[in-house]
């Protein structure tokens, strides 16, 4: 059961029934997908996730949900004609799993959230926190999630962020119920515009942009503010059409300019453009600002919840006043804390003057903070959700330490991740073993140490192996090692260059050795059957924790802030896929971005953060550990 879009009061569609929610779904997605010209299903792009969905419509996930309390008492915070609205059907209770509270209000079965980015940039970790508390309790109430493109503004957005958001959420794991766009709703919306200016409540001003912003602040009433309905009329109506000049005007609201609250000092409502949009191309020359046409929307599409961060807090009684000067149904508006990093950009504009400046990748740079950067980089949906959830829905506005998200990252790929073997090409030391295997041998081991349903490893041996180079600094002749994953040796004899650095090492097995005390090496049997590997490392952009106001962060550039070692692999690394995640011993885990082609075209792996104060790796990175 869906409300119908029509219905300004939200009223007229009955409960959706729980065993349609799946094929409903799937239907909504297809037919979202097929308009941005995708037509894959669901089921193809959904990993496994948190907020994964079973067949019923419901979410799979490692946290137990709570059941919405359901009839008995009336709930606060519903208002006329939705089903927020209080009542004997008004779910209540205190705080669910995880420090996320009930929904005031909410009705199971009713609860509708909407996620409404802005497609004029690509989803990053702020967005997701958003994602996930919309989506979160949409399934929790078994509800509807909408994802709602705002797209009210054609001179900053394109069609390629559209769809790069629609890829990123079925990356997530995140199907919606339903994808609409603002722009559906235009007609509406200048039709409630016209009925503010016919009832007293909006007008049409030409002050110039710097002299408004001063008026605003010292609380002094335009000079339009008291023109006819008649003239404003004509001019909103101008303004629409696109004559000459009219672009210089706009339509603000009648709050009230003595307002303590700035943000009721008769804010702007509509603007004049004549961009051409991306969906409704020269249709529209003016268009609607993001504060008038949300709870508008948010009312004509059901919307029982909208979720918001606390830097919207101000202007909650401005969405409230619209709703009510033009009669829609009543939403109830929650906040919720922004996601701040230390070290950390989430502004577009900054992000952007990285890609400008050719400082990154583009968009999908593991050092960006983009969900697509960060899944490059390795990070995981369950882990992500987790530490969202862990979150929850607190209103403190901090700048968050990295360790704990990246340490549950490693937790889940340590569970998952088989293991392999990788020495750095420069300073890789030969260690010839007089009784080694005249060709090369196989050992048997698992690819992980307690997961034997991921299979096992062939390790190679021979006489003549390559050493990491670090490990054989330090070496003495006569030194029992530890040739790890085979047996203990004795070092005979060392070559060294004028710099005393080791060159080479001869040597005997001597299996029976003291495993425990002896010093370990990372090897790789030197055969035809390695595998080239570029290891890459990042850094935070940024080189300060937390930037002030003031400072420009274009003087706290990191450089540098990546860095390539190339190595040689063992085999096992030919069968390694884009997107998994292998442990490199002593190295940590890496992520694969290109698998293995052949010699000329080599795995590229990148390192995934492990969250620790301290790195796990034993092996010499090129970057500062943070």
């Amino acid at each position: 059961g869906r409300r119908r879009q029509g219905s300004v009061d939200g009223k007229g569609g009955g409960k959706g029934e729980a065993e349609a929610v799946a094929q409903e779904r799937t239907r909504l997605w297809e037919a979202n997908r097929n308009v941005l010209g995708r037509t894959s299903r669901p089921s193809q792009h959904r990993p496994r996730s948190l907020l994964a969905l079973s067949d019923d419509g419901h979410m799979r996930t490692g946290v137990k949900l709570p059941e919405p309390k359901k009839a008995g008492g009336g709930g606060k915070g519903g208002g006329k004609g939705g089903a927020a609205g209080g009542g004997d059907k008004a779910a209540k209770g205190g705080a669910g799993a995880g420090g996320m509270p009930d929904l005031p209000g909410a009705v199971e079965g009713e609860v509708v959230t909407r996620f409404p980015p802005e497609p004029s940039g690509y989803l990053h970790i702020g967005h997701a926190k958003a994602l996930f508390l919309n989506n979160y309790y949409a399934r929790r109430y078994k509800g509807k999630l909408i994802v709602r493109f705002d797209d009210t503004n054609p001179s900053k957005e394109k069609e390629e962020y559209e769809e790069s958001i629609v890829s990123d959420l079925a990356k997530l794991g995140v199907i919606p119920d339903q994808i609409t766009h603002t722009s559906d709703w235009f007609p509406r919306i200048i039709a409630y515009a016209r009925q503010m200016i016919r009832d007293g409540h909006a007008f049409m001003d030409d002050t110039e942009q710097k002299v408004m912003q001063a008026e605003r602040m010292d609380g002094i009433d335009s000079k339009r503010r008291n023109e006819s309905v008649e003239d404003n009329l004509q001019r909103f109506e101008d303004m629409l059409a696109g004559k000459p000049g009219a672009d210089a005007w706009c339509m603000r609201a009648k709050m009230g300019m003595s307002n303590p609250n700035k943000a009721m000092r008769d804010p702007v409502m509509f603007r004049g453009n004549a961009t051409p949009h991306a969906k409704t191309g020269t249709t529209y020359k003016a268009y609607p600002t993001y504060d008038f046409a949300c709870p508008i929307v948010d009312a004509l599409e059901g919307i029982t919840h909208a979720m918001r961060t606390t830097e919207y807090r101000d202007r909650r009684p401005q969405y409230y006043w619209i709703q009510e000067k033009l009669g829609v149904r009543h939403v109830e508006v929650l906040e919720f804390s922004r996601l701040n990093f230390i070290y950390t950009v989430l502004s577009k504009r900054k992000l952007n003057w990285f890609v400008e400046q050719k400082l990154v990748d583009g968009w999908a740079d593991p050092r960006f903070p983009t969900v697509q950067g960060m899944l490059r980089r390795g990070m995981t949906t369950e882990a992500l959700f987790m530490f969202l959830e862990q979150q929850g829905f607190s209103k403190r506005v901090v700048d968050m330490e990295w360790d704990k998200f990246w340490s549950q990252q490693s937790r889940i790929h340590d569970q998952n991740s088989r293991r392999a073997v990788a020495v750095a090409k420069e300073g890789a030391v030969p260690f010839v073993l007089s009784n080694g295997p005249a060709h090369p041998e196989g050992i048997s081991a698992p690819a992980h140490p307690k997961r034997p349903e991921l299979g096992t490893r062939v390790i190679l041996t021979a006489s003549r192996i390559l050493v990491e180079g670090d490990d054989a600094q330090g070496l003495t002749e006569g030194e029992e090692v530890v040739v790890s994953r085979w047996e203990t040796a004795i070092v005979e004899r060392l070559e060294k260059d004028k710099d005393g650095r080791v060159t080479a090492m001869f040597g005997k097995m001597a299996p029976g050795g003291n495993y425990r005390k002896s010093k370990k090496l990372s090897w790789l049997a030197d055969t035809a059957d390695n595998v080239a590997v570029e290891l890459n490392e990042y850094d935070f952009l940024v080189s300060k924790r937390s930037l002030e106001d003031h400072e420009d962060f274009k003087d706290f550039i990191t450089d540098p802030s990546r860095a390539t070692t190339v190595a040689i692999g063992d085999p096992n690394l030919r069968t390694v896929q884009k997107g998994e995640v292998i442990q490199l011993e002593r190295r940590g885990f890496f992520r694969c971005d290109e698998p293995y082609k052949g010699p000329d075209s080599p795995i590229v792996l990148i390192l995934v953060p492990d969250g620790k104060v301290r790195s796990v790796s034993t092996v010499t990175s090129k970057l500062a550990h943070r």
